[in-house]
């Protein structure tokens, strides 16, 4: 048998290495089809009937936002009755705040680009709920986000694994290797890069959260191994299992106070249009699969899949509970269980919206809270606006992202594109 041409041994490797990928890119007219055959679909949610308009509906736009520097004098806006004041600032891309069990405040810096890669330590030396003591605690770090004390380890969530270093309540600085004890995938384009962690109650398990490596598979399944999901592990690292999957970037975790379940704040996908899909919080159930990639809300079909439909799976999805809107980039989850602000707020929870690119107006770029009646969620109401500059500009002063409550009842507010951390307080 003659053998194949150099060309056609290309193409022939070009066909096997790219026999699990689908760019996932429908052409005008395959979109005007689906708009044309695809009908608006009510979903019922946890907190009321939710009308997706069908995808395609209106043109995938990209509208980056440009960031524009907060005046000393300005702030984030929050309901009467509350303060808004710089903790802390002057950080590089400070992306989360986790509070360890003394009290102290470790604040992750990193980003997509140009990472900082490293963890700051504050810490209140007075009483004065300010921190007046700053200290570098972790550095030459791969893209860290999630931060927890537990049983003498301080652990960080690294873009490539789970890491633990010995740790002695009160230190301001770590300078030992650390031990990764779970590989994680950083495989695929990796925007999304961040992966956060909690702990149970007792401490006895550990939860990861890891966004896809794409959109929506157009990287090749392959690439999505270990990807869009939330792990269950020891805190030794060992025992490693799926918790929940089909999420397509799921980053913050908290548990809620009157149930006990673990819920998550999930970023959803893009580019089918300015209503299509949103962001989400909601319980995750375990061994629960929420539709990622082949669909969402439940059975909506995604039409880029459409030769490779996946219908044992599409009928398993779980419809989360509350929508956040579209393209919000709703990252940051953590529930109030202090009783410092009003009753209103007592046990619900607090979204960071890190804001849209992929809509023709703004939405995020604010924090959204989550009202909870007896363990049940209501509707979302905005908390904490005025990030927004000037759309017309396509400016904003910044971008919320974690959201953390303190033991005195404050909420902080992470803004990574500012550089600060916010405190929202009662006022006094």
């Amino acid at each position: 048998m003659k053998k194949p041409t150099l060309s056609l041994s290309i193409l022939l490797l070009l066909c096997i290495s790219y026999s699990c990928r689908n760019d996932k890119k429908l052409s005008r007219q395959e979109k005007k089809e689906v708009v044309e055959n695809y009908d608006s679909t009510t979903v019922k949610t946890t907190v009321g009937d939710l009308l997706l308009p069908p995808p395609y509906a209106t043109e995938a736009v990209t509208k980056e936002s440009k960031t524009v520097a907060w005046k000393d004098d300005q702030a984030p806006k929050a309901p009467e009755g509350f303060t808004v004041t710089r903790f802390a600032d002057e950080f590089d891309s400070p992306r989360w705040t986790y509070i360890a069990p003394n009290g102290d405040y470790f604040v992750a810096e990193a980003g997509t680009r140009n990472s900082a890669d490293r963890i700051t330590l504050l810490r209140d030396t007075d009483d004065d709920a300010q921190p007046d003591l700053r200290h570098v605690f972790l550095e030459d770090l791969n893209q860290p986000l999630g931060m927890l004390v537990l049983n003498g380890y301080f652990y960080v969530a690294n873009t490539d694994g789970l890491y633990r270093y010995p740790y002695t309540e009160g230190d301001t600085r770590i300078e030992t290797e650390g031990e990764k004890i779970v590989e994680l995938s950083a495989s695929g384009y990796n925007n999304h890069w961040t992966r956060n962690i909690i702990s149970n109650r007792d401490g006895s398990k550990i939860y990861i959260s890891v966004g896809s490596a794409s959109n929506v598979g157009e990287q090749g399944m392959e690439k999505e191994e270990g990807r869009a999901l939330i792990f269950e592990v020891n805190p030794d690292g060992s025992g490693k299992r799926v918790y929940a999957s089909g999420l397509r970037n799921p980053v913050g975790m908290d548990w809620n106070p009157v149930t006990g379940d673990l819920w998550t704040a999930v970023n959803e996908r893009d580019e089918l249009g300015d209503g299509l899909v949103p962001d989400y919080a909601t319980r995750v159930q375990d061994g629960g699969w929420y539709g990622w990639p082949y669909s969402y809300f439940g059975q909506v079909r995604d039409p880029r899949w459409k030769d490779d439909p996946h219908p044992d799976e599409v009928r398993k999805a779980i419809v989360p509970d509350v929508p956040l809107g579209s393209h919000t980039a709703s990252l940051g989850l953590a529930f109030y269980d202090a009783k410092t602000f009003p009753e209103h707020y007592h046990n619900g929870a607090f979204i960071g919206q890190h804001g849209s690119w992929n809509r023709s107006d703004f939405s995020g770029y604010k924090v959204v809270f989550i009202p909870f009646h007896e363990g049940f969620p209501q509707p979302p109401e905005d908390f904490l606006t005025g990030f927004i500059a000037d759309e017309g500009n396509d400016e904003v002063y910044g971008r919320p992202v974690g959201v953390t409550v303190t033991p005195a009842g404050d909420l902080l507010v992470n803004d990574d594109e500012g550089g600060i951390i916010w405190r929202v307080r009662v006022d006094k």
